[in-house]
């Protein structure tokens, strides 16, 4: 009787040991991000000598992080189970208003233009993309309006008034005047700190804080709780509004923050800047593996999207392929991103 009972036991341990190992297969599909990018680095390195080179890297990763920022606070959304068609929108209307800060508020009823420093300015522009992730979230949670046509809405509000307010022109010159006390808007663009651009290092920070919150705050477990099964959330106790308008002010206060670098690094303010960012937003959370019904996801995959965007984006422009063709390969891979994330998320649910 033992004997049989060890040869089972020995038999359950041998059916077990094959599933046991590392599935190749899997491994690939949920670290997609990270081997697409070994990928095209391995690609356009072979393609152009000027690909490979640290010059050339932290270059495209100040570029990066222009719609990484963007990318961190749309996850929140999508963790959330919501979307936010804003965020480009947003990101222009930003750069407008500091750049209407930069270049002095004229107080005509007192006769004065007042400028501001540019700490002020940062503060103020932040607050405003915070006002439109506020209008966006109340919005969503205490009126039920569907995510899609209320960021919808917001998107064209936030371009018309930045048309408004530059006329359909752009603020020039941001660079201010020591006189006045308005100087340093661009030093955000341009300077770097250790060799590594202001950029890319408010990226790092944004990504830094975002990931300690996502896994180590109570708020971080309400987000994944509500976008995963928002009812039994609710019936838990956990404040699923309250985290549903906070998301969408986060997004908002990022998109901000990435118009500021934007408009840092050209010195200058367009009302049509961030003109579909929403879209590489969206595409750097779902090439990153987050899904898009909510619940799934984390900060390193979104950055690993944003990078595979960047990097792809310019690898395109230094090998000299056409604007046009970057679109198809851009769409391509945010299509083929979609589909893999289908096969992981639809074999789970089985």
């Amino acid at each position: 009787m033992n004997n049989k009972t060890h040869t089972l036991q020995s038999g359950n341990a041998t059916a077990r040991r094959p599933g046991s190992g590392i599935n190749l297969a899997r491994l690939l599909l949920e670290g997609r991000a990270f081997f697409a990018l070994i990928v095209i680095i391995a690609v356009f390195s072979f393609l152009s000598a000027n690909y490979f080179n640290t010059n050339n890297f932290l270059i495209m990763a100040s570029h990066v992080a222009i719609f990484g920022l963007p990318a961190i606070g749309m996850l929140l959304v999508i963790l959330n189970g919501g979307i936010d068609l804003s965020v480009g929108s947003t990101l222009g209307l930003a750069g407008v208003f500091a750049g209407f800060l930069m270049q002095g508020v004229n107080l005509q009823a007192f006769g004065v233009i007042l400028y501001f420093p540019l700490w002020a300015v940062v503060i103020l522009t932040l607050a405003l993309g915070a006002l439109v992730g506020l209008v966006n979230g109340v919005l969503v949670a205490f009126f039920r309006v569907p995510a899609f046509v209320a960021t919808l809405g917001s998107l064209y509000v936030a371009r018309g008034v930045a048309l408004l307010m530059t006329d359909g022109l752009t603020y020039n010159k941001l660079s201010g005047s020591p006189e006045l006390g308005n100087t340093g808007f661009d030093w955000l663009g341009f300077n770097r700190i250790l060799g590594i651009p202001i950029g890319v290092l408010i990226l790092a920070v944004i990504a830094l804080a975002v990931g300690f919150m996502l896994s180590r705050s109570a708020f971080g477990r309400w987000l994944y709780a509500s976008g995963g099964n928002e009812r039994a959330a609710d019936l838990s106790g956990v404040p699923v509004k309250r985290v549903k308008v906070s998301v969408y002010v986060l997004s908002g206060i990022c998109a901000a923050l990435a118009g500021l670098v934007l408009s840092s690094q050209l010195t200058s303010a367009g009302p049509t800047a961030g003109t579909t960012y929403e879209l590489t937003a969206i595409a750097a959370v779902v090439i990153g593996g987050a899904a898009l019904t909510g619940g799934r996801g984390n900060v390193r995959g979104t950055l690993l999207g944003a990078f595979v965007i960047g990097f792809l984006s310019d690898g395109l422009v230094i090998i000299g392929v056409s604007a046009y063709w970057q679109t198809v390969f851009t769409g391509a891979v945010i299509v083929l991103a979609v589909l893999l994330n289908t096969l992981q998320y639809g074999k789970r649910s089985k």
